[in-house]
């Protein structure tokens, strides 16, 4: 990585700090393990039966995927690409940043990098908040038994790690409207007409080609309910054609655009 673009991305990070997108992650992350966690301190009858359980961290983090994985994942990826991507139209701040010594291409892969980093540390921050979240009722109710067995963090990154990937075609779409529409409500309304769109797909038997349901798809085949199986590829492999081309055509897009700010 040449120092050009390494100050870029900073530049890009610094911009993000105490911005809506900022706050949008990191509430982002905690929500789910919040209330999940408020739910078990309710219902204290449910936590050693559910505690003495051989998988439960195992069942306890796909329980927070459930809601994750079909809408506020998805939502939260529209929401904050658009407001990343937006901060230099709503600071009308375009044309300063074209007049500093760094190509168009390095302006493309700083801010995309800052974007695919805040999507990394919403995951860190729901895996955290999740362990958290099954751990504290035991810490708090004395009587309570701990969670049976080690929190499982291999699996878990492997978990995290393969939702990240069916993510990743969101994210490249999305940012491909940010910056190539200035009006916000385009990437906005764009972004959720498809999540809605994905969410009506799920019980489709084409919804492969539909690269916003991938989350949800690939929960589904976790908990063995998805009806139908692809022919044509894993969901995974899927994901990352669909993020590769959207992220060539965002690059495109974005070079050959005549007017950028």
């Amino acid at each position: 990585m040449n120092a050009t673009l390494l100050y870029s991305i900073q530049s890009e990070w610094m911009k993000t700090k105490r911005s809506a997108a900022f706050w949008l992650v990191l509430l982002g992350g905690f929500f789910t393990p919040a209330i999940l966690c408020l739910i078990y301190m309710v219902y204290i009858e449910k936590l050693a039966p559910a505690y003495a359980e051989p998988k439960f961290w195992i069942k306890w983090y796909l329980n927070g995927w459930e809601s994750m994985a079909y809408l506020l994942l998805p939502m939260g990826i529209v929401l904050a690409t658009s407001l990343i991507a937006q901060l230099e139209y709503k600071n009308n701040a375009w044309k300063q940043v074209l007049t500093t010594p760094q190509s168009l291409s390095t302006v493309f892969v700083a801010k995309y990098t800052v974007v695919l980093f805040m999507m990394f540390q919403l995951f860190v921050l729901f895996t955290i908040g999740m362990y958290f979240a099954g751990a504290l009722p035991a810490w708090y109710y004395g009587h309570v038994p701990y969670p049976k067995g080690s929190f499982p963090w291999r699996r878990i990154v492997q978990m995290s790690t393969s939702f990240y990937i069916t993510s990743l075609p969101i994210l490249a779409l999305q940012y491909l409207l940010s910056i190539y529409f200035k009006n916000i409500m385009v990437s906005l309304g764009a972004g959720i007409l498809m999540v809605t769109a994905a969410i009506t797909a799920l019980s489709w038997r084409y919804v492969y080609l539909v690269p916003y349901s991938y989350g949800g798809v690939h929960f589904m085949q976790l908990q063995g309910r998805m009806r139908f199986k692809s022919n044509i590829l894993d969901i995974h492999y899927l994901a990352l054609i669909y993020f590769a081309g959207f992220t060539l055509l965002a690059y495109l897009l974005y070079l050959t655009k005549k007017e950028k700010g």
